[in-house]
C-alpha cells in the first residue's frame, strides 16, 4: 500500500465520517433530545441539503488546514486540535450560509452536535490509523528507507531518534561517515556504508531510497552542499538537520532579551521538577501493584528454593547516577560462583561492546532461565526504588567494568538514576547493540515525560511476557 493509497483513504474515510457525524447529530437532536427539548420533529430528508453543503465546506476547510497532510512525529492531540479548528470553520461558514440563504427547516443546535459528533469520529480515526501503522511499522513494512550522513553527535541524534520512534515511518538501511574514524559508530542494524564519498554509488544501487538526512557539522558547509546537490541530481528527497552547536533541539531555549533573540542551552538530564513528577509516578505505580508483587516474589522464592541450594537474592554492583555506586537486587537466576566462572566464558560473549550476553548460559537454573525470559528476576528491584537508588523506567545500570570501557558520550546514559525496564527493553532487550543501547537511553533522557515513562511500563508488560530477545 502506497503513501498516495493511505491518503486517499483518509479523505475517503473523513468523508464519510462527516456524513456519518451529521447523522448522528440529527439523531441526538431530533431522537434522543439531548440538552433542549423540541416542540416539533423535524425529518431527517428535510436536512440532505444542508448535510451536502457541510461536507464540501469541511472538504474545503480539512484541505486549507492541513488535516490530510501527514506530519511524522506529531502529536495526536495536535492532530486532533487541527481537526478541531477546521471542523469549527467549516461549521462556521455553514452557519453564515444558512444566515443569507435561510434554509427550512434549520436547528443551531443540530450544527453544535454535528461539530462535536465530527470533531469525536475524525480524532479517532486518526488514533486508530496511527496504531494501525505503527504496528505495520514496527514489522518492517509501508517505512520508508532512509540514509543517514553523519556519525557525529549530530548523526547519533538522528540515529537515536529514529531507533526510539519507529513510528515515525523511517528505516534507516545505513550511515555514511567523513572518513575519521574518531566519529565512527558501529551500529548493529544501521550499518557503515562507507564515507560520503560512496554517496553517488549507494544511491544508484538503492533506487527506493526515499530520504537521505545530512546530519554533519554546520561549518562544513561546503560539503553539505556537494550532497545536497548529489541528492537532487538523483531526485532524492534531502533533509539537513541543524546541529545548533551539536545540541539536541530539546536542549536549547530560545529567548527574548529586548528585541536580541538568544540561544540557551539547558543541562543534559531531567529537572528537578521531573524528577520530583518521576518519583511521585514511582511510588504510585508500587502502591497500586504492591499486593500482586507480593504474592509473585513469594511463589518465585519458593522456586528458587525448591530448585538449586544457595540464596534467594543476589547482590551486584552497579552504577547509578553520576557514576555512584550501590548494590542492586535481583532473584538469583544463576548457581552460586556464577560470578567466579564469568571468565571461562568470555569466549562464549555474543554482546557486543561491554557488556556480556549469552545464549543458553550454562550457569542459569532451571528456574532462572523462566523468571530470566520474563524479566521477573528484576522484580526485587522494587527495594532499589523505593531506597531512590533505582526508577521503574530509566537506562539499565551498568556494571562497574562496563563503564570503565565507555566512550565519552556514552557516559550521558549515567545522568539519571537507572531503571528497572527502558527503552531498550522495549525495542530489542539482548537482540540490541551496545552503541544502540546507549542511543535509545540518551534519547529517553532528552525526551523524558511522565507519559514517556507510563507508555514504557504498558509496552514492557508484552515485551516481557513474549520473552523476546531476553537471555
Amino acid at each position: 500500500m502506497t503513501k498516495r493509497k493511505i491518503r486517499n483513504i483518509t479523505v475517503i474515510g473523513d468523508v464519510l465520517l462527516i456524513n456519518v457525524g451529521f447523522a448522528l447529530a440529527y439523531l441526538i437532536r431530533y431522537d434522543w433530545q439531548l440538552l433542549r427539548r423540541v416542540a416539533f420533529y423535524e425529518p431527517y430528508p428535510d436536512y440532505l441539503l444542508q448535510q451536502g453543503v457541510l461536507t464540501l465546506l469541511l472538504i474545503f476547510t480539512f484541505s486549507q488546514m492541513g488535516v490530510w497532510q501527514r506530519r511524522r512525529g506529531e502529536f495526536w492531540l495536535d492532530e486532533a486540535s487541527r481537526i478541531t479548528y477546521a471542523t469549527a470553520a467549516g461549521i462556521g461558514l455553514m452557519v453564515a450560509f444558512t444566515f443569507f440563504v435561510q434554509p427550512t427547516p434549520f436547528s443551531r443546535l443540530l450544527f453544535f452536535w454535528a461539530f462535536v459528533v465530527i470533531v469525536t469520529l475524525v480524532s479517532l480515526a486518526r488514533l486508530l490509523r496511527r496504531l494501525i501503522l505503527s504496528v505495520l511499522y514496527q514489522r518492517g513494512k509501508l517505512a520508508d528507507r532512509v540514509l543517514v550522513l553523519g556519525s557525529g553527535e549530530v548523526g547519533r541524534s538522528v540515529i537515536r531518534t529514529l531507533l526510539a520512534r519507529p513510528d515515525l515511518g523511517f528505516r534507516a538501511i545505513g550511515y555514511l561517515h567523513d572518513g575519521r574514524s574518531e566519529n565512527n559508530i558501529g551500529l548493529g542494524r544501521i550499518p557503515n556504508l562507507g564515507t560520503f564519498t560512496d554517496l553517488e554509488t549507494i544511491l544508484c544501487q538503492q533506487p527506493q531510497l526515499h530520504t537521505v538526512f545530512i546530519a554533519i557539522p554546520g561549518e562544513q558547509h561546503q560539503e553539505i552542499a556537494r550532497l545536497l546537490q548529489t541528492c537532487q541530481v538523483h531526485g532524492l528527497r534531502a533533509q539537513v538537520v541543524p546541529d545548533l552547536l551539536q545540541l539536541s533541539m530539546n536542549r536549547v531555549e530560545m529567548n527574548n532579551m529586548a528585541g536580541i533573540p538568544t540561544l540557551r542551552v539547558r543541562e543534559a538530564g531531567i529537572s528537578r521538577g521531573q524528577q520530583i513528577a518521576k518519583r511521585l509516578l514511582d511510588l504510585g505505580v508500587i502502591l497500586l501493584l504492591s499486593v500482586p508483587a507480593m504474592v509473585v516474589t513469594a511463589v518465585i522464592a519458593m522456586a528458587i528454593k525448591l530448585d538449586s541450594p544457595g540464596p534467594i537474592l543476589y547482590y551486584g554492583s552497579r552504577v547509578g547516577k553520576d557514576g555512584r555506586p550501590f548494590k542492586m537486587v535481583k532473584f538469583r537466576s544463576m548457581v552460586v560462583g556464577a560470578d567466579e566462572q564469568k571468565e571461562a566464558l568470555l569466549a562464549f560473549n555474543q554482546a557486543d561492546g561491554p557488556l556480556f550476553k549469552m545464549k543458553d548460559d550454562p550457569r542459569l537454573t532451571r528456574v532462572g532461565k523462566i523468571i530470566r525470559r520474563a524479566s521477573l528476576d528484576e522484580l526485587p528491584q522494587l527495594y532499589n526504588v523505593l531506597r531512590g537508588q533505582m526508577s521503574l523506567v530509566g537506562p539499565r545500570p551498568p556494571l562497574l567494568e562496563e563503564v570503565a570501557a565507555y566512550k565519552p558520550w556514552h557516559k550521558q546514559r549515567l545522568s539519571v538514576i537507572g531503571g528497572i525496564t527502558g527503552l531498550w527493553q522495549v525495542s530489542g532487550r539482548s537482540d540490541l547493540t551496545f552503541d544502540e543501547l546507549c542511543l535509545l537511553d540518551i534519547y529517553y533522557i532528552e525526551n523524558w515525560s511522565v507519559g514517556l515513562d507510563i507508555r514504557i511500563m504498558l509496552q514492557t508488560i508484552p515485551h516481557a511476557l513474549g520473552g523476546k530477545g531476553a537471555y
